[in-house]
């Protein structure tokens, strides 16, 4: 009697945990729960993305600086222009280039 009263059990708890294993996933699988999930990967990679921009820019500043200071090169110049530091780097009154010269 014992017996047949534990298998039941254990049958009866097996059922209910596979039971709730089942719904939960088919939740997961639902269109609105699927498109929050997308949302929220896209969402990471832009951060990730923006991360390694930061990082990127980071070490071209950096590096930017080291060269200059390597090249004897001045910098005066406004930080968040790197344009401006490449223009004063580069001597265009020594090379004018004139592209009708060639024809």
């Amino acid at each position: 009697m014992f017996r047949r009263t534990f298998w039941f059990t254990a049958g009866a708890a097996a059922g209910v945990w596979a039971t709730t294993k089942v719904n939960r996933k088919l939740k997961q699988l639902t269109p609105e729960s699927l498109a929050a999930q997308a949302a929220d990967k896209a969402v990471e990679a832009g951060h990730r993305l923006k991360d390694f921009a930061l990082d990127v820019k980071a070490g071209m500043a950096q590096r930017e600086a080291e060269l200059g200071e390597a090249l004897g090169l001045d910098a005066h110049n406004d930080p968040e222009l790197p344009v401006q530091r490449r223009i004063a780097a580069l001597d265009y009154t020594q090379h004018s280039y004139n592209r009708n010269e060639d024809h």
